[in-house]
């Protein structure tokens, strides 16, 4: 497993599809320094040079459910973070978003590629309330901001344990078995369950998580799946804050 550490990247999920033979069949690429990232819907992600983490890892196939890698990387973040750090109140947000005490952690954005798959995950590690306010982001969070020790050494640290749980054994089986074997566990620290969600074309309640990781949503028209477009969930942010 190669794990590769750069300067400065304008985007480490550009630069892992630049450079994927470096990286096959499995390998990550990690800065501290961003200065041209996006999240989900175009979204930017950028950050003064060591606030955060932006890491990418490719992974070759076959998959046995290549759809389901936003949820399975959610939970290797999730289970990374707290090896590091120990119990936290870290939840994930349907499909990929960590919430830390209530507020966004960590943001997931997982690419197809014609030689395997990129997995690009934004932790913020030392941004302060100021830098959320600044850009209008009153739900956002870092390690810092939540108490949490950061040090110069945090960021190749969580992205040595980032590369175990994601190029790993648990990546090999999520491969060969798809969601199967962590579905439990991703329930179980999924924040959507039992709220009411919104989503493209309607609303209701959140009562499942099936086999193919989607939302199994309850509405008066009857249960809907759910797998593609933006999901909110009402009141998340409020409800678990004031835990």
């Amino acid at each position: 497993m190669q794990l590769i550490q750069l300067p400065q990247a304008d985007s480490t999920n550009l630069w892992a599809k630049q450079n994927i033979e470096r990286l096959l069949p499995a390998g990550v690429v990690w800065t501290t320094d961003q200065t041209a990232g996006r999240g989900r819907l175009g979204r930017d992600w950028t950050n003064s040079p060591g606030d955060g983490l932006f890491l990418s890892a490719v992974v070759s196939g076959p998959f046995a459910q290549p759809a389901t890698l936003p949820l399975f990387a959610a939970l290797a973040v999730q289970r990374a973070i707290t090896g590091e750090f120990g119990p936290l109140d870290l939840q994930v947000k349907w499909p990929n978003d960590l919430i830390l005490n209530g507020k966004k952690l960590v943001g997931i954005l997982c690419e197809g590629t014609a030689r395997g798959l990129v997995c690009g995950i934004g932790t913020n590690l030392r941004q302060d309330r100021a830098y959320f306010d600044r850009l209008d982001l009153p739900h956002g969070t870092s390690l810092a901001l939540e108490g949490l020790p950061v040090d110069d050494g945090t960021a190749a640290r969580l992205a040595a344990r980032y590369a175990a749980h994601l190029t790993g054994p648990d990546a090999d089986r999520w491969k060969a078995e798809g969601l199967a074997p962590f579905l439990a566990e991703y329930r179980a620290c999924c924040v959507n369950l039992g709220r009411t969600v919104t989503f493209d074309g309607g609303s209701g309640t959140c009562v499942q998580i099936d086999e193919e990781g989607r939302l199994i949503v309850a509405t008066d028209s009857g249960e809907q799946c759910v797998f593609t477009g933006e999901v909110s969930v009402k009141g998340i942010y409020e409800q678990l804050s004031a835990r």
